[in-house]
């Protein structure tokens, strides 16, 4: 079974227990989702105004799809229209939110949840059902964001945003930033990610998570020490680091820190 995913998320597991939950994802029913929304940041009112759920395994393909137009009743910013397509008078056809999520929610609690950068969708997810006074939780092992893996096995490819990726392996699924065809698009990455998590041998998928930038607090995660604390060990031990561009916090290579860490006892670590 492995430890617990940790607070951190996958990000925060070692090598060879994050290879083990990918194999595990790949085996049962993903949950896929897409949400449009009036802008991006739900606990500042943002609501979500369309939804595409769709469920699959490896083994059957596509077993389900819904979507649905969702009136928030509020404003559809120009922006989003632009983005999207979805218009205002499209919404006003929508049903309402108390008419969707209900239905929604057996779903979305089956299966793992998955999204293209599922911290977004997961988010407005959880912020709509409190709208409903409905607390709206997955364990961590049964969520999986496409993002993260495709950083560890794409990491080759000058981007990883869902409309490039859907150019770049020529997925047919129709105008992307509208939901139905969001949830495609992320299906048949994941398919196609987890096909390889599933038929690459361990020493070349353990070599491809190697590489991978980790941030601090997934560092410290794995090393299981305060992130002062692990700071100032990979600094002292020669670990080589940069910053993020977004946020300019320090990166280290997971590789680095999972061989810093081998053979090194609490006690050791803990002079640091």
């Amino acid at each position: 079974m492995g430890r617990p995913i940790p607070r951190q998320g996958q990000a925060a597991l070692r090598s060879t227990e994050l290879l083990d939950y990918y194999r595990r994802v790949s085996q049962g029913l993903l949950t896929v989702v897409d949400v449009e929304t009036t802008g991006s940041l739900p606990y500042r009112g943002a609501r979500v105004v369309e939804v595409s759920i769709l469920q699959a395994t490896l083994a059957e393909g596509i077993l389900h799809q819904e979507t649905h137009l969702i009136n928030p009743g509020q404003r559809i910013p120009a922006n989003i229209t632009r983005l999207t397509g979805i218009t205002p008078a499209m919404v006003a056809q929508g049903s309402f939110p108390e008419e969707v999520w209900p239905d929604c929610l057996e779903r979305l609690e089956q299966g793992t949840l998955t999204a293209h950068n599922l911290e977004f969708d997961y988010g407005f997810l959880q912020a709509e059902y409190r709208h409903l006074d409905h607390r709206f939780i997955r364990p961590p092992a049964q969520l999986f964001c496409t993002v993260l893996l495709s950083r560890l096995l794409l990491a080759d490819l000058p981007s990883r945003r869902l409309p490039d990726l859907v150019q770049h392996f020529q997925f047919d699924v129709g105008r992307s930033h509208r939901a139905e065809a969001d949830t495609r698009a992320c299906w048949f990455l994941a398919e196609y990610l987890l096909r390889q998590i599933q038929q690459q041998p361990d020493a070349v998928l353990l070599d491809y998570f190697a590489q991978q930038w980790i941030p601090l607090s997934a560092a410290a995660a794995i090393l299981q020490k305060s992130e002062t604390a692990t700071q100032q060990f990979l600094t002292m031990a020669g670990i080589e680091s940069h910053f993020s561009k977004r946020k300019s916090r320090p990166l280290y290579r997971r590789g680095d820190v999972e061989r810093i860490g081998q053979g090194l006892d609490s006690d050791q670590l803990s002079l640091f």
